[in-house]
């Protein structure tokens, strides 16, 4: 049987998807929810898991090509199918022994004879990739590997990386290919487990959900269904060092992985998920070091971890040498350095979005200056019982955003969106708070949908939930929509203000600064003195179509009062 592998529906509203990067190629082999490819959407970049185990008999959309979800990306047959069938239909066994007819005097040539058996066929006869994925069609010998649905409202996704090749073995589970969509990245497993027959989407082509992605066969079967898998990987090995050139690169650091840091290089390791990159990067990995324990010594989440885990031998005898560890930090800052790269499809994405909103909407912002000093000793005083309590830390933040939604009720100006081509204003009847997370690949905004039903508690909990799941890149997709108001702690990295952009279709953004001690006067009924407090900016950028400057400052001090009062014992239950 042949598996349709389809572009999924990444998130609401994204309709198509870029392909980045194939996983598998044609001919390998790929078990089940394993990556096929990644692919790159408008807001997220994500891995494809196959559907089915089996072999990637087609490519249907190529890297960089921008397919709608449910297009098909590639196929995967299942080879066990195509011997069990044979049998009972006698076309079939003369089929079959045509085949091998043709791979007999082919077989010298071992590049020659794995790709023209799956291509090129006399005008009598077809290929042993059609017909396993004709056959798979109808029950055969091919399982198709489709784009899945990855979120609610997602119809497309992009392959970014086929972890299996044509003529690869894949176990079930074990990914195919990465895909990308406009939400998330994430590896597409193979639902069988055979070999790769076809690969019907290349990398960075972007596809429907429900397009087939590949085709993987079984090749546990008879002398039929092992010949063709034979010739295939030959194929993928003379294929590699000029189309997929990772392997060989993977040696070079782990040989040399010493010269090229001396060198101040950056190493050339096989290619990871963006998944595995930034965990390395949160536990200072270098993945040149690394020897990937994946498929063509693809590097692992599974390495990383182990890395961490090691005894810190390296570490000890580094502190031996002084000189080494202040070249650490510069190294891995400079690594994009004199380099010139394609831009992630995320990237994109937010760049488009920022001179959209620019374009759209008419903002500026406004700023007051808070007195959170009050909070701050409440904060002090309740810490660590709530973070006992809890189990997350009780940072200013919880407590900005508590008094942001309870301005947003009184000023439902500033919780509203704009539909200029309809001319209607939306003044939402619930506070949807998106809270902007630095992410490695980019800025993100997971929602916290109905903010307005929780307390200081609530709130610390779902934020730092959010938070940790976008940096994993556990998110969902229906997770990063449907906001109606943004908050951005630009003060999480010491600024003091910013003028942030807002995200459409909503009319503000509100950022909250670095919470700082200095001098200030204070004014109380025995006259001015001057006092150590802590201070901090608020910043609210407003949509002026909208939103007018008194809007802007009733709503900003409403949320200054409220901080400033610091009245938040009983949330805390104090």
């Amino acid at each position: 049987m042949a598996y349709s592998v389809e572009m999924p529906a990444l998130g609401e509203s994204v309709t198509e998807g870029t392909v980045t990067r194939w996983l598998k190629q044609e001919g390998e082999s790929v078990a089940v929810d394993e990556p096929l490819l990644e692919v790159s959407t408008d807001k997220v970049d994500t891995e494809i898991p196959s559907p089915a185990g089996g072999v990637l008999q087609r490519i249907v959309a190529a890297e960089d090509e921008t397919v709608e979800v449910g297009a098909q990306l590639a196929l995967i047959g299942d080879e066990v199918g195509e011997t069990s069938d044979q049998p009972d239909d006698g076309a079939g066994a003369e089929g079959a022994s045509a085949q091998q007819q043709q791979q007999e005097p082919a077989a010298e040539p071992p590049s020659a004879a794995a790709q023209q058996p799956q291509v090129q066929e006399s005008p009598g006869q077809e290929s042993p990739a059609q017909a396993s994925g004709d056959s798979g069609s109808s029950g055969g010998s091919g399982t198709t590997v489709s784009m899945p649905a990855l979120g609610e409202s997602v119809t497309e996704g992009t392959v970014t990386r086929w972890l299996k090749q044509v003529g690869d073995t894949v176990a079930v589970d074990e990914p195919l290919l990465e895909v990308s969509t406009d939400k998330v990245d994430t590896e597409i497993p193979s639902p069988v487990a055979g070999t790769v027959l076809a690969i019907t989407v290349s990398e960075d082509e972007t596809v429907e959900v429900g397009a087939a992605l590949a085709v993987v066969g079984s090749g546990s079967d008879g002398e039929t269904s092992a010949e063709p898998t034979q010739l295939a990987q030959p194929a993928a090995q003379s294929t590699e060092p000029t189309d997929q050139p990772a392997p060989a690169l993977e040696l070079q650091p782990a040989d040399g992985a010493r010269h090229a840091a001396a060198d101040g290089a950056q190493p050339a390791p096989p290619y990871v998920t963006p998944l595995v990159r930034k965990l390395a990067a949160q536990h200072g990995v270098d993945l040149g070091m690394l020897r990937g324990s994946g498929v063509g010594g693809r590097i692992r989440k599974q390495d990383v971890l182990a890395a961490v885990e090691q005894p810190e031998q390296p570490a000890a005898a580094a502190a031996a040498a002084p000189a080494q560890r202040p070249q650490q930090p510069p190294a891995a800052s400079s690594a994009l350095r004199g380099r010139t790269e394609k831009m992630s499809r995320l990237r994109s994405v937010i760049a488009n979005r920022m001179v959209e909103s620019l374009q759209t909407s008419a903002q500026l912002t406004t700023v007051a200056e808070v007195d959170v000093s009050r909070i701050a000793r409440l904060r002090s005083r309740a810490a660590r019982d709530f973070e006992a309590g809890e189990g997350v830390r009780l940072s200013f933040l919880a407590f900005f955003a508590k008094a942001t939604i309870e301005a947003l009720k009184q000023h439902p100006k500033v919780n509203a969106s704009i539909d200029e081509d309809a001319g209607k204003i939306t003044y939402h009847g619930a506070e949807h708070l998106g809270i902007a997370v630095d992410t490695e690949r980019g800025l993100l905004v997971p929602v916290i949908h109905d903010a307005g039903d929780l307390n200081i508690a609530g709130l610390a909990r779902r934020i730092s939930d959010v938070a940790e799941r976008t940096r994993t890149n556990k998110i969902t997709p229906d997770e990063l929509g449907g906001g109606t108001f943004t908050l951005s702690n630009t003060g999480s990295r010491g600024a003091l203000f910013d003028t942030p952009i807002i995200l459409q279709p909503q009319v503000g953004i509100l950022g909250t600064g670095s919470v700082v001690k200095r001098p200030v006067v204070v004014s109380d009924e025995d006259g001015d003195t001057i006092a150590v407090r802590s201070m901090m900016y608020l910043a609210l950028s407003y949509d002026h179509r909208l939103v007018d400057g008194a809007d802007a400052a009733r709503f900003l001090t409403t949320v200054k009062d409220r901080l400033e009062e610091g009245a938040f014992e009983a949330d805390l239950g104090l």
